[in-house]
């Protein structure tokens, strides 16, 4: 037979009988323990690149592991399909965002059907297909009834080029993540999730198992400040509200000497003198073109402008004044700072600058506080020029002042949050339309749930407005009111794609139910998933809002559990082979659909799992190929040509093959516990050729040929499932092999047959022995004394204790 495979002859034929079989299908009634597996479903952007593929393949092979132990695994597929893309492309070409879409989604399927992927495609859920959409209304409808959606103006992230509002986490130094325009600040109405309802239980990440680096990024992101809120009484006329100012050090609240605003803070325009409102005005404008990270990087000189009003320090009640600066956002804390330069480094520049006082609160070991300062400094040894605080101890002062404004109504204790609200609206088409309806005598009426989906209407113009598209389609936008019937608008708005996946999780449990998201059985039969893989760009959009969602809906009685996802693997980036990051710009584009026509789909997932360990990634070799070609031809032949057979059970050419073929399994084993793939892989072209020296070398053991033969397959199959498909059931196999066990290892058989035995004497290394694995203490200890070594550092004496550790150690301790 020939030494050499077709990938071409049997790859699709393995494809279309494993779909006619539903053998990646994971039925809801199997006794079978169940093992969720999910891995990030892909926006449908037209093309699997391989980055895709490096995140995705491994994860195949990971839950066709878990099969063959036994599990009965759902590993669902489909595709986050709403989205600004959709509409970009709608407005270069002049088409339909739907067509676009679902032409996409087609070409799609058959590039992970190509794969060779386990995806349970019966599961499958489109975000932007009505009967998905109609959920993701439902739970917005939820969360409005629970509080947790609200409607507010506030300071938005605008991008110029897309025409949209931005969330947080879509501004990347300063520009939107896909435009890569310069992000604006603007002032609108919107619609926002409570998340930081949940941001002290977003901290917690008990019972879980996931990266460390994951679980600091979000713990960054959320950023936690211990301290108060304190009340500064504006003192200017008609302004009854104090400045709220949120501090991490109250206890240093008598050396703020002025206060700082946001330029986009409300209260600005209100409070600024006749005489300084042109500079006001000018500086607002200078800000609003500059990024947050611009205005927030520590190298820039800070600068700002007076408002000519005051504010009154409610402890010492001296009157300071009220500045603006670019250093201060409003998107952080209450957007007003009291600024106390003595003992803070930024308000201290900013006060030399321009000439503010500087007033230091506590005694420094080293620092004349009585001359003027040279620097900041941040701690201290007692209060003064405090008050009655005066001599109260560094240690004690916070909780001295926060107790002292708490009894008098001028603060309080709190603790403050970097996390903002999630901002969820978009002026934009293609998305899911939030369910809400304006009446002029009702207020915002949530659209009976009835009459969900509210569709998006067809044959609609998309150039961009700063409005959404739905704004221009009246028969759209006017409707009744749903509590009386009058003339009524419906909401313009759509929902931020990050809403659709987060808990698309869900709905691959019932994706077929009709009467609700999923049905209370099928939730407890699948969730929470056991296995999630995904990229760490997630962190602080994707997997945060995906754990907000999830504590919510267990707040409503829907799921279980604190957590959706138990264990997160994220996966490093696969490089161009220049060491940069893919891009048609550069030239270093691997694109996976040239090489799985010209190598094949198991060999292209061979070579991306070898480029190295799975969490680090790395560049693409494209001399990889020939190595894993190499082994896959090798493994062909290993198994289409039988070697001599003899009844050789007990020889040593027998004992040696086992040992390394159950060496293996546990390796292996160990391997694909940790995902680490590119090892697995070596430790199968090891054993390849260990059963191809073997049989050239003569005669064979047969049962100790097919139990090598047989683990090899079987442990190439999560791999390589077409190749082991078929030489599965050329060497006799049953179909399916993907239905068979993992093969399981003797430690007996795995252990070598002869060991290095380190002897001390009194704990100190004197020799290293060869003798059997297997030996007792007492073969031990024989072969020790045979040593002239041994015998000279025990001087004739007779050890009193021994310790005997089989296989690795013997201490003769006199």
């Amino acid at each position: 037979m020939s030494d050499r495979y077709d990938f071409r002859a049997i790859e699709g034929k393995w494809q279309a009988r494993w779909e006619a079989a539903h053998l990646h299908h994971a039925p809801d009634d199997d006794a079978r323990p169940r093992w969720y597996a999910l891995t990030m479903f892909p926006y449908t952007s037209g093309d699997l690149h391989t980055g895709h593929w490096y995140a995705m393949a491994p994860s195949d092979t990971a839950a066709r592991y878990r099969r063959m132990q036994g599990y009965n695994v759902m590993f669902p597929i489909g595709f986050d399909a709403f989205g600004l893309p959709a509409e970009n492309a709608a407005i270069a070409r002049r088409i339909d965002p739907k067509d676009w879409t679902y032409a996409n989604i087609e070409h799609m399927r058959g590039q992970l059907r190509r794969m060779g992927a386990t995806f349970d495609w019966e599961r499958e859920v489109i975000t932007c297909d009505p009967d998905y959409y109609r959920w993701t209304q439902w739970w917005f409808l939820q969360l409005y009834r629970q509080g947790l959606a609200y409607r507010a103006e506030a300071a938005a992230n605008w991008c110029p080029g897309c025409h949209t509002v931005l969330a947080n986490e879509q501004v990347v130094d300063g520009r939107c993540d896909r435009s890569d325009d310069v992000v604006e600040r603007r002032f609108l109405t919107q619609w926002f999730f409570r998340i930081t309802n949940y941001a002290e239980e977003l901290l917690r990440f008990d019972g879980i198992n996931w990266p460390e680096r994951i679980r600091t990024m979000q713990t960054n992101w959320i950023g936690r400040s211990e301290g108060a809120m304190l009340d500064f009484p504006v003192d200017v006329a008609g302004v009854e509200d104090p400045l709220s100012v949120f501090t991490t050090r109250p206890d240093t609240v008598y050396g703020a000497t002025f206060m700082v605003l946001a330029p986009e803070h409300r209260l600005v325009d209100r409070i600024t003198t006749g005489e300084q409102r042109p500079a006001v005005d000018r500086y607002v404008q200078e800000t609003a073109r500059q990024s947050e990270i611009d205005r927030l990087s520590t190298e820039k000189e800070k600068t700002g402008v007076f408002t000519g009003a005051y504010a009154i320090n409610p402890f010492s009640g001296r009157r300071i004044p009220i500045w603006i600066a670019d250093y201060v956002l409003v998107t952080y804390g209450t957007g007003a700072v009291m600024a106390v330069p003595a003992h803070d480094e930024r308000d201290f520049a900013f006060a030399r600058k321009y000439g503010l006082e500087v007033i230091p609160v506590f005694t420094h070991e080293g620092t004349n506080i009585s001359q003027p300062l040279e620097s900041a400094f941040v701690d201290g040894e007692q209060m003064v020029n405090s008050g009655t605080f005066d001599g109260t101890p560094f240690a004690s002062a916070k909780q001295a002042v926060i107790a002292h404004a708490e009894r008098e109504g001028i603060g309080r204790g709190t603790v403050n949050y970097r996390l903002r609200d999630w901002l969820i609206s978009r002026q934009r088409y293609w998305g899911a339309p939030i369910p809400m309806i304006h009446c002029d005598e009702h207020g915002v009426v949530p659209v009976p749930e009835e009459q969900l989906p509210v569709l998006l209407p067809e044959n609609v113009q998309f150039e961009p407005t700063g409005q959404s598209p739905l704004t221009q389609i009246e028969e759209w936008v006017n409707v009744p009111c749903p509590i009386d019937g009058k003339p009524a608008r419906r909401e313009t708005d759509t929902l931020d794609t990050f809403m659709c996946s987060s808990w698309y999780q869900i709905r691959y449990c019932d994706p077929h139910n009709q009467e609700q998201p999923v049905s209370p059985e099928l939730a407890r039969k699948w969730l929470p998933v056991d296995q999630y893989t995904g990229g760490a760009e997630h962190a602080v959009m994707h997997l945060l809002y995906t754990r907000f969602f999830w504590k919510a809906a267990r707040d409503m009685g829907i799921v279980e559990g604190d957590e959706p996802m138990l264990r997160l693997f994220s996966q490093g980036v696969i490089l161009g082979p220049d060491g940069n990051r893919m891009s048609k710009s550069r030239g270093n584009v691997v694109a996976p659909d040239e090489l799985v026509a010209e190598w094949g789909a198991d060999a292209f997932r061979c070579q991306l799992m070898f480029v190295g360990p799975w969490d680090q990634g790395g560049p693409y070799n494209p001399t990889g190929m020939q190595g894993i070609i190499r082994w896959l031809n090798r493994a062909w032949s290993v198994a289409v040509e039988e070697p001599q057979f003899a009844e050789l059970a007990g020889a040593s050419e027998t004992r040696s093959l086992r040992r390394v073929v159950h060496r293996t399994i546990r390796e292996a084993t160990a391997d694909m516990e940790s995902f680490s793939f590119h090892t697995l892989i070596a430790r199968l072209m090891e054993l390849t050729t260990a059963l191809s020296r073997a049989r050239d070398a003569g005669p064979v053991d047969r049962a100790a040929w097919n139990e090598g033969l047989r683990s090899l397959l079987l442990m190439m199959a999560p791999l390589t499932p077409h190749l082991a498909e078929e030489l599965w059931e050329r060497t006799g196999g049953s179909f399916s092999v993907h239905q068979q066990l993992w093969p399981a290892f003797d430690p007996g058989l795995a252990r070598d047959e002869m060991v290095e035995l380190v002897v001390q004497v009194n704990g100190k290394v004197r020799e290293r022995i060869q003798l059997a694995a297997t030996a007792s203490e007492a073969e031990a200890r024989v072969a020790a004394l045979a040593s002239e070594k041994v015998r000279q550092w025990l001087d004739g004496k007779e050890p009193r204790k021994v310790v005997f550790v089989p296989g690795k150690l013997l201490n003769l301790v006199l």
